[in-house]
C-alpha cells in the first residue's frame, strides 16, 4: 500500500471528491503530520511548533464546522501503533462529523477559511482526509 501525505488535493482530486453525489452526514477523518516548527510566509510566529499553529486553525475550523451544524467527534495525539506498518506515523487524528457534502463544500470554500488557512499551511507538514460513512446501527 502507497501512503503519500498532502497539504492539498491535486485539483483533479479536489474535482472528483466535490462533484460526488450528495449522501447526507458523513464524518472525515484527518490522520495528521506536522511541521517541527511553523512556517509562516511572513516570517510571524517562528516561535511556534507546527502543532501549534495548526490548533490555530483547528480552533478556527472547529467554529465554521458547528457553524453549519458538524461537530468535532474527537481530536487527539498519535501514541502509538499496534497492527500493520507505515514508515512514520501521523501526530494527530482528528474526526469531524459534516451534515452534507454541501456543507463541507461551502465551509472549505468560505471567505472564512481563507482567513485561517494560514495557520493551516504554517504548520501542517501533510495529512490524509478519509471521507467515511456509518455503518447501521452507528448513525
Amino acid at each position: 500500500m502507497k501512503v503519500v501525505n498532502a497539504v492539498y488535493p491535486p485539483p483533479e482530486q479536489a474535482m472528483a471528491f466535490f462533484s460526488a453525489a450528495e449522501d447526507g452526514p458523513f464524518v472525515m477523518v484527518n490522520l495528521l503530520k506536522f511541521k517541527p516548527k511553523a512556517e509562516y510566509e511572513d516570517g510571524s510566529n517562528s516561535h511556534l511548533t507546527g502543532a501549534e499553529a495548526y490548533a490555530l486553525y483547528g480552533e478556527g475550523v472547529r467554529q465554521l464546522v458547528e457553524a453549519r451544524g458538524g461537530r468535532i467527534r474527537f481530536s487527539g495525539r498519535v501514541t502509538s501503533l499496534m497492527i500493520g506498518e507505515v514508515e512514520e506515523l501521523w501526530d494527530a487524528v482528528a474526526l469531524a462529523e459534516y451534515p452534507s457534502l454541501a456543507a463541507f463544500r461551502e465551509m472549505a470554500m468560505s471567505e472564512d477559511m481563507g482567513k485561517i488557512d494560514h495557520h493551516r499551511r504554517a504548520g501542517l507538514a501533510g495529512q490524509l482526509n478519509i471521507r467515511t460513512k456509518a455503518a447501521p446501527g452507528f448513525e
